[in-house]
């Protein structure tokens, strides 16, 4: 695959690390710089990704497109590259239910382009072991030869479109779904003045919970803002199965108000966050 040349929309924090990651195994890999902040451009530097200016020049110069985006993005990308009736390889592998992973490969199908099916699990992927890319579609193999034994394992499912995300789906419903259930027990003990008896119970009787509930705080606040559509698209497929997604719902409303630690040059405090949601009411 080493003349495979790919297009990254866009390179964020962990598409960079997924454009790094073909790059180590040959790919030629584009990204489209116009109206992009600074910031995404030194991530993109530091991939060694190649600036293609606009989309159409990455789409036509393109025989595999990425797209790794927030998932309010996701629909609006493939119906870009389908304006361009983009006609190679599509994947996308952002966090969206199994229908919405479904619409987006019939956008993109009807223009001409084969669609694979990708979800991500774990962090980006700098070094082995960090994430696994899981695929499916009729064409997921192809993909998963841009990755190789590199950093990024890619794992091919099945030829069913929307199975990757029904995975990447089921598995965020319980690590970020716990941790905003373990931030919103927090606040509610803070708001009712029982925290420190309820980490003490936690301590004799479920050894471990009070780290768990610390950590949720710390790996989470600043990063709460990317996973709010997560929520509410894990709650779509909930409801999509015939199952109650008004957990995740709220879930998406905890995270929801967390979003002003985004970006914050130091990570706040977790008394401070829970404090601020048990004030906040998120009413």
């Amino acid at each position: 695959m080493g003349s495979t040349t790919v297009g990254l929309l866009h390179p964020g924090e962990m598409g960079s690390a997924v454009g790094a990651c073909a790059r180590a195994r040959g790919a030629r890999v584009l990204w489209v710089g116009e109206g992009r902040s600074e910031r995404t451009r030194e991530r993109a530097d530091a991939a060694g990704l190649e600036d293609a200016k606009t989309l159409a020049a990455l789409i036509a110069a393109s025989e595999v497109i990425l797209s790794i985006c927030p998932p309010r993005f996701a629909m609006n990308v493939a119906r870009a590259v389908a304006a361009h009736r983009f006609a190679g390889l599509y994947m996308d592998a952002n966090a969206v239910a199994p229908a919405t992973a479904r619409e987006i490969g019939a956008i993109v199908e009807q223009a001409g382009a084969a669609f694979v099916d990708g979800g991500i699990v774990g962090q980006p992927p700098h070094g082995q072991g960090t994430a696994r890319l899981y695929l499916s579609g009729r064409e997921a193999g192809r993909v998963a030869n841009l990755f190789g034994s590199g950093n990024l394992e890619a794992i091919t499912l099945n030829e069913r479109p929307g199975a990757a995300s029904a995975l990447k789906m089921a598995y965020a419903a319980y690590s970020k779904g716990s941790s905003a259930l373990l931030i919103a027990i927090r606040a509610l003990a803070v708001r009712e003045g029982v925290d420190e008896a309820l980490l003490g119970e936690w301590e004799r009787s479920q050894p471990g919970l009070c780290a768990r509930s610390e950590q949720a705080v710390r790996n989470n606040a600043r990063k709460a803002w990317r996973y709010v559509e997560e929520m509410e698209e894990i709650a779509a497929s909930f409801e999509d199965a015939g199952l109650p997604g008004g957990f995740h719902q709220a879930a998406a409303e905890i995270y929801r108000g967390m979003e002003r630690y985004k970006d914050t040059a130091v990570p706040p405090s977790v008394a401070e966050v829970v404090t601020s949601l048990a004030k906040s009411g998120l009413s």
